[in-house]
Parts: structure tokens; C-alpha cells; sequence
């Protein structure tokens, strides 16, 4: 009888520790995709500030850049993005005087990253909050 007791005891206890070791997974965050506003610093012009809406389609990050003063009308659109989930973002948009141009940027916190724009110019993005 001691055996048979022990064996349920144990077998009860194993039961316990797979059930609370499972933990209520909450669904992963698309950490890069909404809305940010990049400034790429020391350019000819001066420093430059675009803002994006980067959405999540058929698995890959895709938007446009604008322009947030309005005083450039047209949209540039995002030829690729090319990211390592939650760490760092790399995104290309195509230029006419330049062709396809990079801008590396990486996670400093949740509102904030840092990069440069074709390894010349230092860029952050800051997260535009609804």
C-alpha cells in the first residue's frame, strides 16, 4: 500500500509542477512596427527628420517615409526592411540622386533607437505615442 501511495503522491506532484509551470503566454509584440519619427543628423542640408508608419504585411515590416513639415509633398516608399526581432531594424528606401539607401538603427528602450544612415550620418527614431 506504501508503494502504491507513493507512486500516486509523486505522479499528483509531477502533475502540479507541469501545470504551474506553464505560464499564460501573452502574444510577442511587434516591437518595430507604428509609427516613428527618425532625425538623421548632419546631412548637407541640415538635419533631416521623416516620419514612418511601419505595418506588418504578410509577415514582412513595409511603409513609406514623409516628410512631417509638410514642405516635401511627395512619399517615399520603403524598397525593404530588413530586421533581427526586438534588437535592430534596417530600413531602405530608394532615392533618385542616390539609389537604395540604409538606415541601420537598434533598440535603446522601448521608445527610442539609434543608428546612422549609410554609416555616415548618425540617426535616432523616437516612437510617435497615439
Amino acid at each position: 500500500m506504501k508503494k502504491v501511495s507513493l507512486f500516486l503522491f509523486i505522479f499528483l506532484l509531477g502533475i502540479c509542477v507541469k501545470g504551474f509551470s506553464q505560464t499564460t503566454a501573452t502574444a510577442p509584440t511587434d516591437f518595430f512596427a507604428g509609427k516613428w519619427e527618425i532625425t538623421i543628423m548632419g546631412t548637407p542640408d541640415g538635419d533631416s527628420k521623416m516620419v514612418t508608419d511601419l505595418v506588418r504585411k504578410d509577415g514582412k515590416l513595409t511603409g513609406e517615409l514623409k516628410d512631417p513639415t509638410g514642405k516635401r509633398t511627395e512619399v517615399t516608399p520603403i524598397t525593404k526592411v530588413e530586421e533581427e526581432p526586438g534588437k535592430k531594424i534596417t530600413i531602405y528606401f530608394d532615392t533618385a540622386q542616390a539609389g537604395e539607401i540604409p538606415v541601420e538603427l537598434t533598440k535603446v528602450d522601448d521608445d527610442h533607437l539609434k543608428g546612422s544612415l549609410m554609416n555616415m550620418f548618425e540617426s535616432t527614431a523616437l516612437r510617435i505615442k497615439k
